[in-house]
């Protein structure tokens, strides 16, 4: 099994310190970083090169917040699962539409924590019950938009399919055998739906699909 590496940024040293022991008998996840506030991730990146941080949003310095901007515009490689204490939709709405792939609550399982982990790497995110009750409820809280011709938003028939299946937790491989395409075929179409809908990866390509009912 491919070794996955992993970063970590958290200004609490015990709760940073109980993650990286809590994952140590997962033998394919292995700690390249530890980081006590963004900047000290982002300054360390280059040399530690994870796959996968684990960011707290919380910090001095340069906060999480910032961070996960940062660097999904700089390395858009790396994965990033928030992992905060912070339970209000507004930080888990914010962060997955800004470049986080993943939102977990500090109470998480090892388990859990390291399913994220997987799936952020092998799908392009992790949706957990916590997410999907936020996007949900969103999908019921919305108000009826008042049409608008100029934002209308339109999908054609093998759009609206790879969307579909990407919701689904399909992988493009995956998709594109389904569909009989090619990966090429399936990463375009993936591609302009995200310059389309402003996304910056399939976690946020995926929450906008929900909360604005492309998919059934």
């Amino acid at each position: 099994m491919q070794v996955i590496k992993v970063a970590i940024a958290d200004d609490h040293k015990i709760f940073r310190k109980g993650v990286v022991l809590s994952l140590r008998p997962f033998t394919n996840l292995k700690f390249v970083q530890e980081a006590e506030n963004g900047q000290e991730l982002l300054d360390g990146i280059a040399v530690s090169e994870p796959d996968v941080v684990l960011m707290d949003l919380r910090m001095p310095v340069k906060d999480g917040i910032e961070t996960t901007k940062q660097l999904s515009k700089e390395k858009p490689h790396i994965r990033i699962i928030v992992l905060s204490m912070y339970e209000d939709e507004r930080f888990v709405s914010h962060m997955m539409e800004n470049g986080a792939q993943g939102y977990l609550l500090k109470n998480a399982e090892p388990t859990e924590i390291r399913k994220a982990i997987m799936d952020v790497c092998e799908k392009g995110y992790y949706l957990n019950n916590f997410v999907n009750r936020i996007l949900l409820k969103k999908s019921h809280a919305k108000q009826k938009p008042i049409p608008n011709l100029n934002s209308e938003i339109t999908l054609n028939d093998r759009e609206r399919e790879v969307l579909k299946l990407i919701c689904m937790e399909f992988t493009a491989t995956e998709i594109a055998q389904k569909m009989d395409i090619s990966n090429r075929t399936v990463e375009a179409i993936k591609d302009r739906l995200m310059e389309r809908f402003g996304s910056k990866n399939t976690a946020g390509l995926v929450f906008f699909a929900v909360k604005n009912n492309l998919v059934d």
